[in-house]
């Protein structure tokens, strides 16, 4: 599934749900991008300095210091040690090696490290806080002697945390990211019984939220997963539908709820959620309906509730659900240089031809056979 995330357009975990045997790819296709709710975030106020982390960490760049891991790139978790070489990595990320990646020494045997993740879990809870300069009332630069004092910025710190987590969830470092993620939906639940609901806490709750759930079905917790989906779809189900990127995110979440339904069996409760998702979609294309991603949205929605018609037995339903989203593709207009939305087009469309052929099929060999 395409990445989406709510943190400076980090990107999301991938959809690694398991397939059914024999199950077309296009099915439970991914969705598309989602833009960053963080970014919306006012800027710092321009007397402030630029805070510099002496590790190298940056709130920009985020580049790899000296409490991360080489392998996923992001911050130590679980710090392991090898020996004898005594190159320091995550436990999940150098237990898939039998010698060291740095050195190519042979692993004996892999150690904790408590004392180097002691060190990497005070910077994270040091991180909430950076120091920064104070101007004068009257705006003037900052002297070099000035006072200084210790802000609250926790939402730089969840982007800060959310990057790394992003890191660890590509590597396949799984506890790690649902570690980071879990501080980070912390930060903001707090936030949020400070100032209430607002639209911009939901909105980034909601969607580390749904990161939650994608790191907890990786790991195989499907009730967990299904948790956290529902736990976002409430937050971003507060926010006003306005907002394309926002309920992109709330149908994404639905979609995965129905997903999970979907492979455990529970086909009415699956088609429920898709048919959920398929309506926040269908009223973002009423007023956006020559935006590219949104027609492809609905058209892999109405895909998805189709199927379970398919397999509830209602033959009739599932094919006008698979011949509507035929037509809004062919009808579809895309740029030239639109190469990957073209490319998901085309996947798209071959998979629902193929589902109606294959029932064209099905009917004419009945016919042949009682003839």
């Amino acid at each position: 599934m395409t990445p989406v995330c709510p943190f400076v357009k980090a990107s999301r975990p991938d959809d690694s749900t398991p397939k059914k045997s024999g199950e077309n790819s296009v099915k439970h296709q991914a969705d598309s991008d989602s833009k960053c709710p963080f970014s919306k975030k006012e800027a710092s106020d321009s007397a402030s300095s630029s805070p510099k982390c002496p590790f190298g960490y940056d709130q920009n760049s985020f580049k790899i210091g000296p409490f991360s891991c080489v392998i996923c790139q992001a911050l130590l978790f679980e710090s392991s040690k090898c020996v004898p070489c005594a190159h320091i990595f995550c436990k999940a990320c150098i237990s898939r090696f039998k010698d060291c990646p740095l050195c190519g020494a042979d692993i004996e045997k892999i150690e904790p490290d408590t004392n180097l993740q002691g060190l990497v879990d005070r910077f994270i809870e040091g991180h909430a806080r950076i120091r920064r300069s104070v101007s004068s009332n009257q705006g003037e630069e900052t002297k070099e002697s000035g006072q200084v004092e210790y802000e609250d910025v926790s939402l730089e710190r969840g982007s800060f945390l959310v990057q790394h987590a992003m890191r660890a969830f590509r590597a396949q470092n799984l506890e790690s990211a649902k570690s980071r993620l879990s501080i980070c939906a912390e930060d903001i639940r707090s936030q949020i019984e400070k100032a209430g609901d607002t639209t911009e806490l939901c909105s980034q709750l909601g969607a580390v939220l749904g990161m939650l759930g994608d790191c907890c079905r990786g790991m195989g917790d499907a009730n967990s997963a299904v948790a956290y989906f529902e736990e976002s779809v409430e937050f971003l189900s507060k926010l006003p539908k306005d907002d394309k990127e926002i309920t992109h995110t709330l149908s994404v979440s639905l979609n995965k709820i129905g997903d999970l339904k979907y492979y455990d069996g529970n086909l009415q409760a699956a088609r429920s959620y898709y048919l959920q998702s398929l309506n926040v979609r269908r009223d973002v294309i009423k007023h956006n309906s020559t935006v590219p991603t949104q027609v492809l949205d609905v058209a892999v929605s109405l895909a998805k509730v189709a199927d379970v018609d398919r397999n509830l037995g209602d033959e009739k339903l599932a094919t006008d659900g698979f011949q509507e989203a035929i037509d809004m593709l062919e009808s579809l207009t895309l740029d030239s240089e639109a190469i990957g939305l073209e490319q998901r087009r085309q996947s798209v469309l071959e998979f629902l031809k193929s589902q109606v052929a294959e029932k064209q099929e099905q009917v004419e060999t009945q016919v042949e056979a009682t003839a």
